[in-house]
């Protein structure tokens, strides 16, 4: 046991942080197309309080966008907008990572130029329907990376984390959950492959080590870290062992001083379960960051107690952009409303009342 809690400073890799609250990656559909908005900067900002902002999700390459007004990071145009968010929240003090993301076979035609979506087999998703200028209309089915084709997707990867520091970021987290392409390949619920990418763990998560090798060599170890769920069934997710899988990982990742493993604890379906924080733990020897359902109260348990570096919030900072002060307070929290999570412009955005 230690005095430690949510509000004590850490050192996450190579990023001083004052507290041990994360916002965690919110796809919130604001950008202009695929291009970062002014905003944007003001949601940010206006969070820069948390001991670390991890942006969302992130297209790396042209073609892989999975959200339709979701922003991009592979041009210098794209670096340039994205510069005004992170110039707004090195104003406020705060510290800010972008997610690198590929969103494999959840992206859709109509969201693409027509492009029939890549993943690591030709199995659509089908428990939930995508967003497009045309509504909302059901996954198409993927067609199966060819091999040949994988070093592209480390390149776009890797392209994405240069543009990244351009646009001056503090580091990056790589997007290997929730079912879009690194997760995809790692699962074997979704990667029926039977050659070099397919098949045994160590196959399954190549292309995830290819992706980490290639983002480590542009930002160093200590300024990356990585986002997995091996429980979660979004995306029509599923592993037949995903507490044996969260140990290998650990183990692997060990080969690594990444900044920190920024693990999802649970399902957002409730289908798996399984105690992923315990094996991560005992398998892992850097800074695990705990996500999903957490309270303050058990986030400071788990801090105090050693099982977890940090705490990432989630739909706590859509409607609390002072969360940090209100935690400090032991203030009332205000509650988010779904309605304006994914609907664009500023309401349910940068509208949500600090404390006075």
């Amino acid at each position: 046991m230690s005095d430690l809690s949510l509000l004590s400073p850490i050192t996450l890799g190579d990023v001083e942080l004052p507290n041990r609250v994360l916002m965690a990656p919110l796809t919130r559909t604001r950008a202009d197309g695929d291009m970062p908005t002014p905003i944007m900067a003001e949601h940010y900002a206006q969070r820069a309080s948390a001991g670390l902002l991890i942006a969302e999700a992130t297209a790396v390459m042209e073609g892989c966008v999975a959200f339709y007004n979701g922003p991009g990071i592979y041009s210098a145009e794209h670096a340039k907008a994205w510069k005004n968010v992170t110039d707004a929240v090195h104003a406020k003090g705060g510290r800010i990572f972008l997610q690198l993301w590929h969103g494999g076979r959840a992206c859709h035609p109509a969201l693409n130029d027509g492009k029939t979506p890549v993943a690591a087999s030709a199995i659509a998703i089908t428990n939930d329907e995508v967003h497009t200028p045309g509504g909302k209309k059901a996954y198409t089915v993927p067609r199966a990376l060819e091999v040949s084709e994988i070093p592209s997707i480390v390149e776009g990867f890797k392209q994405g984390a240069l543009y990244a520091q351009e646009a001056g970021f503090d580091g990056v987290e790589i997007h290997a959950a929730n079912g879009y392409l690194l997760d995809n390949f790692l699962r074997d619920g979704s990667n029926l492959r039977d050659d070099e990418y397919g098949g045994s763990l160590k196959n399954r998560a190549r292309l995830l080590f290819e992706v980490l090798d290639a983002v480590v060599d542009v930002w160093g170890a200590g300024k990356v870290g990585i986002r997995t769920s091996p429980l979660n069934s979004f995306n029509s997710m599923k592993d037949s062992d995903p507490v044996g899988l969260t140990s290998w990982l650990g183990e692997q990742f060990n080969r690594y001083n990444l900044a920190y493993w920024h693990l999802m604890r649970a399902d957002f379906f409730g289908e798996q379960t399984g105690d992923v924080i315990s094996a991560a733990k005992a398998h892992y020897n850097g800074n695990l960051v705990g996500n999903m359902g957490y309270s303050k109260e058990e986030a400071d348990a788990s801090i105090r107690e050693g099982q977890l570096a940090a705490v990432a919030f989630g739909v706590p900072y859509i409607a609390n952009p002072d969360l940090v002060e209100r935690f400090q307070a032991g203030a009332e929290l205000n509650q988010a409303d779904p309605n304006t999570f994914y609907v664009g412009g500023e309401k349910g955005y940068i509208d949500y009342p600090a404390l006075k």
